[in-house]
């Protein structure tokens, strides 16, 4: 069974979220990992995993909600981080793509949100896009251990994210066809990959342009046995090795 490391399995996302959820274990997925982004999204990130037992929370602030006035979201993170059912900080990261003009707020709010997570003991889950060489720079100041979600760059930037102590977070995108992450992967061990849908996003192949759910999990782990030459139920051991090694649950 594998684990959907980062997925975002909302009312507002989804009519049948509470399909979704019941239907996990059917679909092989042993537990997901909803993320927040905002305040309104960690609220119910707190009530769905207190609800369901497959279900785990990571509370975050995207850097596409940063707002003028961001208090009550990050104190909402730091008031629920001692539920067991909260396993990490995110989404938090950089986005240059749909945001350049507030660079030094996006930096500030992500610094901040890892000093919480150091101080907390937690990993954190990234989001960069655009953003690699602030991205790395940032993460050099702390000590901290996570995924990179929805990694899609090059082996020289792996390899630098791998040696701070993150995994990379692989979706959908390795399966498109015009992607270069296959090759990329092909020079990375097993021990430095986790999966991820981030439904309702990034539908694999052949669903692209399709709503994603965490139950399209094999399309990604079939690519990926390909890729290291192992069946899916040994993929799913070394996978669920490579999570223990980020979360304590």
């Amino acid at each position: 069974m594998f684990t959907d490391t980062h997925c975002h399995v909302l009312s507002n996302e989804y009519n049948n979220y509470r399909d979704i959820i019941h239907n996990l274990k059917k679909n092989n997925i042993k537990r997901i990992i909803i993320n927040g982004y905002n305040l309104a999204s960690n609220k119910e990130v707190i009530k769905l995993a207190n609800k369901y037992p497959n279900v785990y929370g990571a509370l975050g602030l995207h850097p596409n909600y940063i707002e003028d006035n961001n208090d009550d979201a990050i104190n909402f993170i730091k008031n629920n981080l001692n539920n067991k059912k909260i396993i990490a900080i995110g989404e938090i990261g950089l986005d240059y793509y749909r945001n350049k003009e507030n660079k030094k707020q996006q930096l500030k709010i992500f610094n901040l949100l890892l000093s919480i997570a150091e101080n907390n003991s937690l990993p954190v889950i990234i989001h960069n896009r655009e953003a690699t060489e602030d991205l790395i720079k940032t993460l050099k100041k702390y000590k901290l251990k996570g995924i990179i979600h929805s990694f899609s760059g090059s082996y020289e930037t792996a390899v630098k994210l791998i040696n701070l102590g993150f995994k990379l977070g692989i979706n959908g995108i390795v399966t498109f066809k015009n992607t270069n992450l296959r090759r990329t992967l092909k020079k990375l061990k097993i021990s430095n990959i986790l999966i991820e849908t981030d439904s309702p996003y990034l539908s694999p192949e052949p669903l692209r342009g399709t709503k994603n759910e965490p139950k399209n999990l094999v399309y990604i782990a079939s690519i990926l046995a390909e890729i290291y030459d192992i069946n899916l139920d040994n993929l799913a051991k070394y996978l669920e090795k490579n999570f223990t090694d980020i979360f304590d649950i």
